[in-house]
């Protein structure tokens, strides 16, 4: 028989690095979730990606055991690593703080598709290059009709 879900929790944490301080520690310890078996499980199976910034969905069952999905990083944050950036613009209408191409904004769906709510490679970079757009970054020349 399955077990019965008792709910889901969305966090963000750097990878390889959960510890139970929070974010982590009070939102696992509310619901009964032993905190330092999901901390080891996270960091052994984050440790590739040491540093990202991951999205992670943790559902925990009536009985106190959990299992946990760990998502590719963020586009923004990517778009943040792509560009060299610290931090998007303040103002992203009026200020631009960088440049990047279509080949990278193509990476970086192909890296992002399985997690996006969309099912061509054209609509995914549509996607992220209107995160761009909000963050202040200009996506050089026009968009490349993919055949």
């Amino acid at each position: 028989m399955a077990k019965e879900i008792a709910g889901q929790i969305k966090l963000q944490i750097k990878g390889g690095a959960a510890n139970p301080s929070p974010p982590v520690g009070p939102a696992l310890g509310s619901k009964g979730i032993n905190i330092m078996e999901f901390c080891k499980q996270f960091n052994a199976r984050t440790q590739d990606k040491a540093g990202k910034v991951l999205p992670v969905v943790i559902t925990y069952f009536t009985d106190k055991s959990f299992e946990f999905v760990v998502k590719t990083p963020p586009v923004a944050v990517q778009l943040k690593e792509v560009a060299k950036l610290k931090s998007g613009s303040a103002q992203p209408n009026r200020k631009k703080v960088a440049e990047i191409t279509w080949d990278q904004v193509k990476t970086i769906a192909e890296d992002k598709m399985p997690d996006l709510n969309c099912f061509t490679l054209d609509s995914a970079m549509r996607m992220v290059a209107g995160t761009a757009r909000s963050m202040g970054i200009t996506v050089k020349g026009a968009f490349p009709e993919l055949n």
